[in-house]
């Protein structure tokens, strides 16, 4: 059994890695988080790009515990606002996590755009890193398009504002399942399936 830690304290990242790889046929790998591994200082995210700041976070994982690593950066890339929050979308409001603020200044930036100029995508960029140096990086996307008020009681950051391209509802109101399915995480986590399934000698 080959160990693999997700370099997160959110439980939902590893169980969403763990049901891919099942759903994938890939055994043999116990997915483990920060909180199953000794406490490292972890290097702040000050990377321009999203693939910056996973790869930092994989790198400092597997130097520290000596296990193969997962880390991933995501966020939300505007078209109107050439791309931004970008790697800035957790703290766009000057405040990390504050989701109704980052939304609310959102919507308040995009006021004045028509709504066949609101395109937008969730970008996931996933890292992985083994103790024998060895670097992938894969990254998925998510495209659709925001609305002017927040819809919906599930997910968390934008969810409630997006819309994907082709479907009706917004992420908010997606099962948890069907956001997996369909989100960039989960589209960046698949592109990792061959390198996990290699690790694990299957």
């Amino acid at each position: 059994m080959v160990r693999l830690l997700v370099a997160s304290r959110n439980a939902k990242k590893l169980v969403e890695l763990r049901r891919i790889l099942d759903d994938a046929g890939v055994a043999g790998i116990e997915v483990v988080g920060l909180d199953d591994v000794p406490t490292y200082p972890e290097a702040p995210e000050i990377g321009a790009t999203f693939e910056e700041n996973a790869l930092a976070k994989a790198r400092d994982g597997a130097a520290a515990t000596g296990l193969a690593c997962v880390a991933d950066d995501s966020g939300l890339e505007v078209d109107a606002l050439n791309g931004m929050p970008g790697v800035l979308s957790a703290r766009w409001s000057g405040r990390h996590g504050d989701d109704a603020a980052n939304n609310a200044l959102l919507l308040g930036q995009l006021g004045d755009v028509p709504d066949e100029r609101r395109g937008a995508r969730f970008v996931s960029t996933c890292a992985l890193v083994t103790p024998d140096g060895r670097e992938t990086v894969v990254r998925g996307e998510w495209p659709g398009t925001l609305l002017r008020n927040p819809v919906g009681e599930g997910g968390f950051g934008y969810d409630p504002l997006f819309v994907p391209d082709g479907g009706t509802v917004t992420a908010a109101q997606l099962s948890p399942a069907e956001k997996d399915a369909a989100s960039h995480r989960g589209r960046a986590l698949r592109l990792l399936l061959p390198e996990l399934a290699a690790l694990a000698g299957n």
